[in-house]
């Protein structure tokens, strides 16, 4: 297990967390086997029976089909790794039938919302000259980096990993595009527009030593090299929610949904939006296709007096 996870991070570049869930997976199976089997689990003798009781038991665990879908790609993924190290002959959970994921459209911004969330920052430095508030106030510095975050995550449709990763040699500024690292070390270039390139040169200028090079675009901190974490972004983005008025517990993915919708709506092409999105598969990227069309829908029934 130990060395399927350092594959994981090492060789297939996993986000940190795909690593997280993988090892929590793993190990919750073995613990369910060490309890229900009075043992440790011998990977190349359990037998597909094994894994219908361990599917079982998370039913029983009322865990949502999501949770328990993932834990099964965990085992699944493993085998495969033991497979092409000679551990196993074969894939024992091959064929056992998994709950179908249940129907959900993405939550999105409209574009006025959008707006009013990529002014928040500027807002929050407005109200710090004015009248001091409760709790520590933010530099001028962290609100510019922070606009310049939010302007590139929606110019972009970045994953949270992707942006924290990016590096000051990955743009491009003559041709406007910058370079992703996404998911299993898969790069590719996407567009960024000006108000995001501006807003990342503004950062820039209001720190002592720009980044340059293999060094981080966004820093966690306006006098270190560290790259900005995503569990800073997202207790960052909390605050600029609740200042724009708008719902809190929504999670930075949320505007890589918003950046998707807002393509589709404006007449992007879904395989343009895949490409920008790093999706591997089309059918990943077509539930925004989902979201759209419901829109359409309301906005028929709402207008057509014959709907």
């Amino acid at each position: 297990m130990d060395k399927f996870l350092t594959h994981l991070a090492a060789d297939r570049g996993a986000s940190v967390y795909t690593q997280r869930n993988y090892a929590q997976a793993l190990n919750e199976f073995y613990r369910w086997h060490m309890e229900e089997r009075g043992g440790e689990p011998q990977w190349d003798t359990l037998q597909r029976d094994d894994f219908r009781g361990y599917l079982r038991f998370l039913g029983r665990g009322k865990l949502s089909r999501a949770a328990t879908r993932l834990r099964f790609s965990a085992l699944r993924t493993f085998y495969k790794f033991l497979m092409r190290h000679g551990a196993v002959a074969e894939l024992p959970i091959k064929n056992i039938s998994l709950p179908k994921l249940e129907k959900r459209l993405p939550r999105f911004l409209t574009i006025p919302q959008m707006k009013d969330l990529l002014e928040a920052p500027l807002k929050l430095i407005e109200s710090q000259k004015v009248k001091k508030g409760p709790g520590r106030p933010v530099s001028t510095e962290v609100c510019l980096r922070d606009v310049a975050v939010l302007e590139t995550i929606y110019s972009c449709g970045l994953r949270i990993s992707e942006l924290c990763g990016l590096r000051v040699e990955d743009i491009n500024w003559n041709e406007q595009v910058v370079r992703v690292r996404g998911k299993g070390k898969k790069e590719r270039m996407v567009p960024i527009g000006e108000p995001a390139l501006q807003a990342i040169q503004r950062y820039w200028d209001g720190v002592l030593s720009p980044p340059v090079g293999a060094q981080a675009v966004f820093r966690s901190d306006t006098t270190k090299a560290a790259p900005l974490a995503p569990v800073q972004l997202s207790r960052r983005l909390k605050q600029y929610l609740i200042i724009a008025g708008l719902d809190p517990a929504l999670t930075p993915h949320k505007l890589r949904h918003s950046y998707a919708t807002h393509l589709l709506d404006a007449g992007a092409d879904l395989r343009s939006v895949q490409e920008l999105l790093g999706h591997a598969h089309l059918i990943t990227t077509q539930v925004y296709t989902h979201v759209t069309t419901e829109r359409l829908k309301r906005a028929y029934e709402a207008a057509h007096p014959r709907a």
